[in-house]
């Protein structure tokens, strides 16, 4: 298996999981039970939209301009942002002055909300921005990247900064063999409207070596070195273990407009009733790709400086490491961190 694209896990598990005839999965029984996100920073909910509650992470008393970090909606839950000391981006964009820091968090998709849309994913993220009150600098996170950089396609004044780390845009680059619509149809039949965390993460490829896999995520010489890498270890292998549920209707739309169709790039993605491309997006960019990165390669992300108009200043950065440590590495988190902070409020 090859691991390219952010959604690589259906493009390149589909094919030998459809040759099995799904075997691997099982149907949906019952309901998943709700898995608790662990937080490493104080934080406390201010907005909840069902499919979206908003943290607030900020020092009292706030000031400076307002950081608004959208989560990924993909495998995992947005713990990512803030695993444990030392490896968290929330801490760290707060340690570099960023005193008003707020968190878009996804949540699991319930039953009722099988058939939510990237569109429903939108008008949350826009009810959240309108709350804190726009224009906002914005992180994307991975699959929260691309869904960021839409919005401020369709909404230009709403967002004053944009990074993007690790996120796909343009997915010629790496592209895999799309496997059949009939596969991804199935995956929504097991889950009866939904793809299941727990089926989305027998995909997602990665090194089978649990230990390896940690240490290169966290940036760690020997995970049992110290007791704060020890901690830091647990929580990590706690996060990987809870995972979200999709709405298969959003699932679908993702896979056949950003992959599939790489409509992003082409400048004709539906966003809430428009089509929107880059050529016309003003808002500054920052882009944070990993050298090691084989779920987002780098040129899917820096892409984005050859597709925007003239009017757009682009900083492009290149952290060492793969995917995970783009959030979650001790390295990242104390070498690149600190310059995102100091570009978010300049």
């Amino acid at each position: 298996m090859i691991p390219w694209s952010a959604w690589s896990w259906p493009w390149f598990g589909a094919l030998e999981a459809w040759r099995l005839g799904l075997k691997a999965f099982e149907p949906l029984s019952e309901e998943d039970p709700p898995q608790e996100t662990v937080w490493t920073t104080p934080n406390r909910p201010v907005l909840d939209l069902g499919a979206l509650r908003l943290r607030d992470f900020s020092f009292e008393p706030r000031s400076g301009p307002a950081v608004l970090v959208v989560a990924p909606f993909a495998v995992h839950d947005a713990g990512i942002a803030d695993l444990a000391p030392g490896h968290s981006l929330i801490e760290a964009l707060r340690r570099q002055g960023c005193r008003c820091v707020f968190l878009a968090e996804w949540t699991s998709a319930t039953r009722e909300m099988r058939y939510n849309t990237i569109d429903s994913q939108l008008s949350a993220l826009n009810a959240a921005v309108d709350d804190l009150g726009p224009p906002l600098a914005v992180v994307g996170l991975c699959q929260g990247g691309w869904l960021s950089l839409v919005y401020a396609a369709r909404f230009p004044k709403k967002l004053r900064k944009l990074a993007l780390i690790g996120a796909p845009v343009d997915t010629s680059w790496g592209a895999a063999p799309a496997p059949s619509e009939a596969f991804v149809e199935q995956l929504i039949r097991l889950g009866r409207g939904r793809v299941l965390g727990r089926h989305s993460a027998t995909l997602w490829p990665h090194d089978p070596d649990m230990t390896r896999r940690m240490t290169e995520a966290l940036q760690l010489g020997d995970p049992e070195a110290t007791e704060a890498e020890s901690a830091a270890a647990s929580a990590y292998a706690a996060w990987e273990k809870r995972t979200l549920n999709l709405p298969g209707v959003y699932f679908r739309q993702v896979f056949e407009w950003l992959y599939k169709d790489n409509r992003l790039a082409r400048g004709d993605f539906p966003a809430l009733g428009r089509k929107v491309g880059l050529r016309g997006l003003t808002t500054p960019l920052y882009l944070l790709a990993g050298a090691q990165d084989a779920i987002v390669p780098a040129p899917q992300l820096f892409a984005a400086a050859s597709l925007i108009g003239d009017g757009c200043d682009v900083t492009t950065a290149l952290a060492a490491g793969g995917h995970c440590a783009l959030f979650m590495g001790a390295r990242t988190i104390r070498e690149n961190w600190p310059q995102i902070a100091a570009w978010l409020q300049s």
